[in-house]
């Protein structure tokens, strides 16, 4: 019996997790072969450039504020480098949509009508052993079209014709995040290297016989030395298999407050391989957070529902991504709309439709060549933007934004934002992570709360904001000023305004919430202690049944 205390061995990867159904056709010798010389060729650097992360942190905590790079300048100024040209299925990206790889999501965003379906491993799924292996499993069943999924009131989803289906790009896990039911040589391998070597190995050559190719979105990358490791993993991967060098292509998430500052060299790095950048707002607006939080008022936002992509720190790095992409021949691809249409209640899908209508407006107008949504009730509102500006073009290349100019001090001119800190965004803070966390462990990482999807990211934001509004003893619009104690006191009111039902995982939710909001420490991210609690429930299942067995 395969379980947690009864692992073993294929080809150098030690698997610790109860099998799950048709995992066999995932963790093929072959597969973890291939994983496996993935991992020994990278894991030192991936190490180093985790510690490179701590040093950065700790020097702008420091007061060392970042600033574009004078030891890559020369790349920044010469005008003869351009990444690779559009790939086959991503010359048009007007409309894409986002989602995890649930059955469920896999079909709906595949039927959506979008021109691109992020496939998420990352920010928008739980990466339980389950999802994992039934996240190949249907990227796989998709491509081969024997997909199809009856909900339990009877209906059934089933995919349209080939070519009525969107390009695939999987969004594997960010360099932080272990696997840890997957060990070699006594370390875990990286979730990123897992879920991208796992889909390239079972699907390359289904791929490009499809017309297409193997396409990635990168999340989390921090410099443009981890986007050079992320190039040397695709030029490997590429000898391994035999496929041609400039297959792969990969469009960059700039979430991370550090990478706005090196977006050019980003795609240099990658410019065989790159196809985009993406204004990953969310994320980014938690960078900023995390790495600022200990540096006083100057860097205090208000509430998050005011931090817009209209305040002059957010103008700043969109309009910028513009013009590196385009300068460079890469495609910009706008933020999420987190609203979530209700069909139940017409005033709010009217509001949210205009919401997004209005985001996705100052998108095309600023030259992005296409933008995310979360939910397929909102593709048809995106692309009649879209289509709008682009007309019969697939995209807004040739815009090449030359009226921006590079400011590295106004990417954190935070001090010149509006708005206020209120006790309801407090308290909406709190129950928002809290409920997304309880979500979370549960296996699902994208929740609707409020008629907005709530990931990761999102949860990010509202647990790092408490933690800085406490340590800068910030101050509410009504002259409240934040303490740990009041906050506790606004946390159990919040806590017993939830609704429970059968095996909710709420108590163990504010749990984790109250470590990563209300401790000293600031652990870099919620989903570590979180995932920490999921392998140890785990193991203590998989024990007690091994017990019972017995």
């Amino acid at each position: 019996m395969n379980t947690f205390t009864d692992s073993f061995t294929i080809n150098g990867i030690t698997l610790a997790a109860q099998p799950i159904c048709r995992q066999d056709e995932v963790l093929t010798p072959d597969a973890l072969e291939f994983v496996a010389k993935l991992h020994r060729a990278t894991a030192e650097r991936r190490q180093e450039l985790l510690q490179a992360r701590r040093t950065r942190r700790a020097d702008i905590a420091g007061g060392q504020d970042p600033r574009f790079l004078r030891e890559t300048e020369d790349i920044r100024n010469d005008p003869s480098w351009r990444v690779a040209p559009p790939a086959p299925g991503l010359e048009d990206r007007r409309v894409e949509i986002t989602g995890p790889v649930d059955k469920k999501m896999t079909i709906n965003a595949l039927n959506s009508g979008a021109k691109v379906w992020l496939a998420d491993m990352e920010d928008s799924s739980t990466p339980t052993w389950r999802n994992v292996i039934k996240g190949q499993l249907n990227l796989t069943d998709a491509l081969e079209r024997r997909i199809d999924f009856t909900s339990p009131e009877g209906k059934e989803y089933k995919l349209r014709p080939a070519d009525e289906l969107p390009t695939i790009v999987v969004r594997p896990r960010g360099w932080h995040l272990p696997e840890k039911h997957m060990i070699i040589d006594g370390a875990p391998v990286a979730g990123g290297i897992v879920d991208f070597g796992l889909f390239f190995f079972h699907n390359a050559h289904r791929l490009l016989a499809q017309g297409k190719g193997p396409y990635f979105y990168l999340p989390k990358i921090e410099n443009h030395l981890e986007a050079r490791l992320w190039n040397d993993i695709f030029i490997l991967a590429q000898d391994l298999l035999g496929i041609p060098q400039g297959t792969i292509r990969a469009t960059v998430l700039i979430e991370t407050i550090t990478a706005a500052f090196e977006m050019e060299e980003i795609l240099y790095e990658l410019r065989d391989h790159a196809s985009g950048l993406n204004a990953g707002r969310w994320d980014y607006i938690f960078s900023l957070i995390k790495n600022f939080r200990t540096r006083g008022p100057r860097f205090v936002l208000p509430d998050r529902a005011q931090v817009t992509m209209t305040q002059p720190f957010m103008r700043a790095y969109t309009e910028q991504l513009v013009r590196a992409c385009h300068k460079r021949g890469a495609m910009a691809i706008g933020g999420m709309a987190a609203a979530v249409p209700n069909r139940k209640d017409e005033a709010a899908n009217t509001n949210a439709f205009e919401k997004v209508r209005a985001d996705k407006t100052r998108e095309a107008n600023d030259g992005f060549d296409g933008s995310w949504v979360a939910h397929p009730d909102l593709v048809p509102v995106c692309r009649e933007v879209f289509d709008a500006i682009l007309g019969e073009r697939p995209n807004q290349l040739d815009r090449t934004r030359e009226d921006v100019i590079p400011d590295d001090r106004a990417l954190i001119n935070v001090a010149a934002t509006e708005g206020t800190i209120t006790e309801q965004g407090i308290r909406n803070n709190i129950e928002v992570g809290i409920r997304y966390i309880e979500s979370w462990l549960r296996g699902n990482g994208a929740v609707a709360i409020h008629n907005l999807m709530e990931d990761a990211a999102t949860a990010e934001i509202s647990r790092s904001q408490i933690w800085q509004w406490m340590f800068a003893s910030a101050i509410t619009d009504r002259g409240e000023i934040i303490t740990h104690q009041w906050i506790e006191e606004l946390l159990d009111e919040e806590f017993a305004r939830l609704e429970r039902f059968d095996g909710d995982r709420f108590e163990d939710s504010r749990d984790i919430f109250e470590e990563v909001t209300l401790g000293q420490d600031f652990p870099s991210f919620l989903t570590l202690p979180a995932y920490a609690r999921y392998l140890t429930e785990a193991r203590e299942k998989a024990t007690k049944e091994e017990l019972a067995a017995a």
